[in-house]
């Protein structure tokens, strides 16, 4: 009887592992006919190779080793391959690329070499008359009109309000006697605070701001979500949210527009420069299409400058030693909130913020450690070379922003917090008006035009090229204004045990929101 049932058993454990064999045979088999299928892709009137990778299981690649393992696994496999390599994400092949030389050749590519590739549920959301979802002769035009919007002297117009705003804010964040603040979402309502009262002129009642808030909410939840409209998917709910916020937008701007027109406004916001702006570009803006911009500005604000203004709060928390010279410089310059008297309303600008030079180093640095996007994608529009490999038409390219800062040659010991590195940048290396290189950081023996165009591609937090961030001035002057107001007038302290770990997906942000304590601090930066 005994040996019976080990006779049973030993079957059993023969069958299972029969079937695992089994099983195993199959998955191999199939994740070579997944390779196979995609190698068969390569551009065979190129005869230069694939770039190195693996292109993970069938159907779903390595999207779960990319979920998981964060920031590690593109690590991983850039140390395995290099600064190219394939791999498949989110139903897509896709080249990851890092480094300044390739992504320069990304970035300028555009329209040429690569097209930028949004999500179909993002263009279905945001519109077809957004800037973000334009080519060619229609992204230029709409560029320009935007150009405008975030001008010096828009910026000039936005400051006292914004500062106002954000001094609001703090003010509210100290007001709660030590009591927790998750910092990303109050950052995030602070944004949207000055995107809408700020930057589109809008004055809602409290209950109309509550679900304009709400909607807005709805729709940026839902902004990332399988392009599938049936009941209760994501996309229905922010089509919802969007119609919403449309039909809000439809009836404030109308009324904004007719007292414009009466003579009954005095201050420009972005909706007059924007239809200055296109005016002058010869174009008429609908009706949907100023909804369509309106809803784009505060998306664009929202998520990216509350992630990099939590990271800024972040950063000095746990670096008291550049938090100290902060304040010094403060004091040096009279506090630089006001005009020396703290019952004044404010008079900052990017005039008088431009003379606070460590505050400068300050925002670029945390722009270098933790740019709020990690990288961009683009949509390869021909086959062409990069770094001796072939990108085959219709692939995905990833560009990477964090791992090119964190690998440039031109920041050495990147993974220190030090601003001190900015003060002495290489002006001749500047992209755009505020991207520059250290010049303590320069590639030894780096010559040439062609090195100079690489390095300036070393520091890449707003983008590069035609598609790079229109607005990063005003994303500069909002973290120039809470840092001075942070600093000047309070102190923080984590209300956890330790510093949270960062997620980097869809935007860099705390995974516990950034929980602090915030007290007041005098004139002499003494806790009240």
């Amino acid at each position: 009887m005994l040996e019976g049932a080990l006779l049973d058993v030993a079957s059993l454990l023969a069958s299972l592992a029969a079937g695992l064999g089994s099983a195993l045979l199959l998955l191999l088999v199939s994740q070579r006919l997944w390779a196979m299928r995609w190698a068969a892709t390569r551009d065979p009137s190129c005869k230069l190779p694939l770039p190195g990778g693996s292109m993970g299981l069938p159907l779903i690649g390595e999207s779960l080793h990319w979920m998981v393992q964060g920031p590690g696994f593109h690590a991983s496999r850039r140390a395995r391959h290099g600064n190219v390599f394939k791999t498949h994400l989110l139903g897509r092949p896709v080249v990851r690329v890092t480094g300044a030389q390739h992504v320069r050749r990304i970035l300028m590519g555009e329209h040429a070499l690569v097209s930028a590739c949004w999500p179909a549920s993002t263009r279905m959301l945001l519109g077809s008359n957004t800037l973000i979802n334009s080519v060619g002769e229609a992204h230029r035009t709409r560029r320009k009109v935007l150009t405008k919007v975030f001008s010096r002297a828009a910026l000039e117009s936005y400051a006292p309000g914004v500062a106002r705003v954000v001094r609001a804010a703090v003010r509210e964040w100290r007001a709660r006697a030590g009591a927790e603040v998750r910092v990303y979402p109050a950052c995030q309502a602070l944004m949207f605070r000055v995107a809408v009262r700020v930057l589109l002129g809008l004055e809602p009642s409290p209950p109309d701001m509550a679900t304009f808030s709400a909607d807005f909410t709805q729709f940026v939840d839902n902004i990332f979500s399988l392009p599938v409209d049936l009941p209760f998917s994501g996309l229905r709910k922010g089509l919802r949210a969007r119609d919403s916020m449309h039909k809000f937008l439809e009836s404030t701007l109308s009324e904004k527009l007719a007292s414009r027109h009466s003579g009954g406004r005095t201050h420009a916001d972005a909706i007059d420069y924007m239809l200055e702006s296109a005016r002058e570009q010869g174009v008429e803006l609908s009706a949907k299409e100023l909804k369509e911009a309106a809803v784009e500005l505060i998306f664009a604000a929202y998520s990216t400058t509350a992630s990099a203004c939590t990271s800024l709060v972040l950063l000095l928390l746990t670096h008291p030693e550049a938090l100290a010279k902060l304040r010094a410089e403060l004091r040096a310059h009279g506090d630089a909130r006001e005009d020396g008297c703290r019952k004044c309303e404010p008079t900052l600008g990017p005039e008088r913020l431009s003379r606070l030079r460590y505050l400068d180093c300050v925002v670029k640095e945390v722009l270098r450690m933790l740019p709020p996007v990690s990288g961009g994608y683009r949509t390869a529009l021909r086959t062409f070379e990069l770094d001796g490999f072939q990108i085959p038409k219709g692939w995905s390219v990833l560009y990477s922003i964090r791992d090119t800062h964190d690998t440039a040659p031109v920041f050495p010991d990147p993974e220190h917090f030090q601003p001190e590195r900015w003060a002495n940048e290489d002006p001749d290396s500047a992209e755009e008006p505020g991207d520059s290189i250290p010049a303590a950081g320069r590639t030894k023996g780096a010559c040439g035009d062609a090195a100079r165009a690489d390095a300036r591609f070393s520091y890449v937090p707003f983008g590069g090229g035609v598609r790079g961030c229109v607005g990063r001035e005003l994303a500069r002057l909002m973290l120039k204004l809470l840092a001075v107001e942070v600093a000047g007038s309070s102190r923080w302290e984590l209300a956890s045990a330790e510093a949270p770990r960062m997620q980097n997906v869809p935007i860099v942000h705390p995974v516990d929101g950034l929980r602090v304590r915030f007290y007041g601090l005098d004139a002499n930066h003494n806790q009240l």
